[in-house]
């Protein structure tokens, strides 16, 4: 594993246990230089892991509390006639930031989901007219409740396509519970110090990217959306966005485990991160049981790996 996001990764299991693997895949996920959605009940840490990411990689932070009566202008800012001077005065709003946690982004308006998302994927703002760009690096981690918990909002597929992954923080194992019933399972958050600069962060997205990917493994990528789409178990496949991701998050998965080539591996495992919630099962899918985690296991067993030579180098 990379050095420096390997202390990043201990800094914030200092307030959280037993997420190592969902820690991995958001590491990853910065590196890509995507956005990330949690689905979780409340209480399980999520704030906590924005917080000592913010910490850790020395990044501006802020939090906002999604609710019906936020208003779009909360998020991008707005304009203000100033009454002794007659000008108008832009006063930012709270995406400006390197880190931005959407907190229970489902329990707002449409409205106001579709003016973050527009943000996300411009990564500038646009107010009466004029564009403000954000700082890099930019993230967004938003939060939702599972669908159907009182007062939420639907995000529209053409929305969720947005986020490079969807991931579920879940309750702590038995031996990281009984740690926190003790008191012994995380440290304060004033103990987590920073170990990365957001310069790195922004060398490191660089470096990933410059990971080899063989020809071989571009058509591997094809060939999996491919096979989603028209597959006998979903109404909806993986768009061309959906792709794009699986290649960028692979290729930062690569890079956080220490190598400089794209390797089948790295696309199983962002596989189902990426695709989880840009799917739509369709009634078969629901009648036999199935759940999305078995039918993307069943497309990755279907779609044959290929061969590559020594380091994955044609």
């Amino acid at each position: 594993m990379n050095d420096r996001l390997q202390a990043v990764k201990s800094e914030i299991t200092k307030v959280l246990r037993g997420k190592d693997d969902e820690i991995d895949m958001i590491l990853c996920a910065m590196i890509a230089g995507g956005h990330i959605l949690l689905e979780d009940i409340p209480g399980v840490g999520k704030t906590t892991l924005a917080v000592a990411l913010s910490r850790s990689m020395a990044l501006s932070y802020k939090r906002m509390q999604f609710t019906p009566d936020v208003l779009p202008s909360d998020i991008l800012g707005f304009t203000l006639l100033d009454q002794k001077t007659g000008d108008f005065t832009y006063r930012p709003g709270a995406i400006f930031t390197n880190l931005f946690l959407a907190d229970e982004i489902n329990r707002t308006s449409p409205k106001t989901q579709s003016a973050l998302l527009e943000v996300m994927e411009e990564t500038s703002v646009t107010v009466d007219g004029v564009t403000r760009p954000l700082d890099k690096p930019f993230f967004v981690i938003a939060t939702q409740n599972p669908i159907g918990a009182s007062g939420t909002q639907k995000l529209p597929d053409s929305q969720l396509d947005r986020f490079f992954v969807r991931l579920s923080l879940g309750y702590p194992d038995h031996n990281s519970a009984k740690e926190i019933l003790m008191g012994h399972s995380s440290q304060s958050m004033d103990d987590v110090q920073q170990v990365m600069s957001a310069e790195e962060i922004l060398s490191m997205q660089q470096t990933a990217d410059q990971v080899y990917v063989a020809d071989e493994l571009l058509d591997y990528i094809v060939s999996l959306t491919e096979k989603t789409r028209g597959y006998e178990y979903l109404a909806q496949g993986i768009s061309p966005r959906g792709s794009i991701a699986i290649l960028k998050l692979a290729k930062a998965y690569s890079f956080y485990t220490g190598r400089d080539f794209l390797a089948p591996d790295d696309i199983h495992a962002v596989f189902h991160a990426v695709c989880n919630h840009r799917l739509i099962l369709n009634t078969k899918a629901k009648a036999a049981g199935l759940g999305t985690k078995q039918v993307l296991n069943q497309i990755l067993s279907e779609v044959p790996i290929p061969r590559l030579s020594v380091h994955g180098r044609s």
